[in-house]
């Protein structure tokens, strides 16, 4: 599906970390899929100058869809990698992909600011893009503001730092780049902007991780959630018949 990736990059963002890697998916694999997107998106309305974003629209499992299931199994490997790079212990994790769906951002459409409360760890992975940024960037921003030195300075009235410059931007923008996948904290607020290239579709695949403790940890600690397979569903009528 995808080989011949560059070494992961984990680069400092505010305080936060910021992992990239730059894969190179096969062109047709990556045929097969944009038409599968296209399929996924034939008949939906969305409102006007928004991306079209299939976990709202019936089609956030694509993890599930055996078209999909082989890249995001590899994408998922650089999740741990990333996961490494932070300093966990994958021994004492299990790492599980809660969601899954495409966005197609057409001529002037955008997503709008949020970040993802369902999820610990989330990723977007490009199916197409040149770099230059015109079909729409990935903006992350900052949870404070953290170049300003002097609290206020930033927001102040007519003070001596100017708001203008690059490294006092309360965010930063990643360019859409076919094979590129960006990895970052599900907490951090995100947006993606206009797509500017009347003469391109963005296409995109985001994914939510969330962290658990290992399937035979009987005890998980304090902070990580049991693994799923311990969990017991109770039915709106109380707990399912059997022990």
């Amino acid at each position: 599906m995808v080989d011949a990736p560059t070494p992961l990059r984990i680069q400092p963002l505010f305080p936060m970390a910021l992992g990239q890697v730059q894969l190179a998916p096969d062109p047709l694999d990556t045929a097969r899929l944009l038409q599968r997107i296209l399929e996924l998106r034939e008949g939906a309305s969305c409102e006007e100058g928004v991306a079209w974003t299939g976990d709202v629209h019936g089609a956030g499992e694509l993890h599930h869809d055996p078209l999909f299931a082989p890249l995001i199994t590899a994408l998922a490997g650089h999740a741990w990698a990333y996961l490494a790079a932070l300093g966990f212990d994958r021994r004492r994790l299990a790492l599980h992909v809660q969601r899954s769906w495409p966005v197609v951002s057409e001529a002037g459409e955008l997503v709008g600011r949020h970040h993802h409360p369902n999820a610990h760890l989330s990723g977007v992975f490009y199916l197409n893009g040149d770099g230059s940024g015109r079909s729409g960037c990935l903006r992350l921003y900052a949870p404070r503001q953290v170049n300003e030195l002097v609290p206020g300075l930033a927001v102040g009235q007519d003070g001596p730092l100017a708001p203008s410059a690059a490294l006092n931007q309360p965010w930063q923008d990643v360019a859409p780049r076919a094979g590129l996948l960006v990895l970052f904290p599900s907490a951090v607020d995100h947006a993606v902007l206009p797509n500017e290239d009347p003469d391109e579709t963005r296409f995109s695949l985001s994914i939510d991780f969330v962290l658990t403790a290992p399937a035979g940890a009987a005890d998980p600690g304090e902070y990580l959630a049991p693994h799923p397979g311990r969990w017991r569903a109770i039915g709106e009528d109380g707990p399912p018949p059997g022990p």
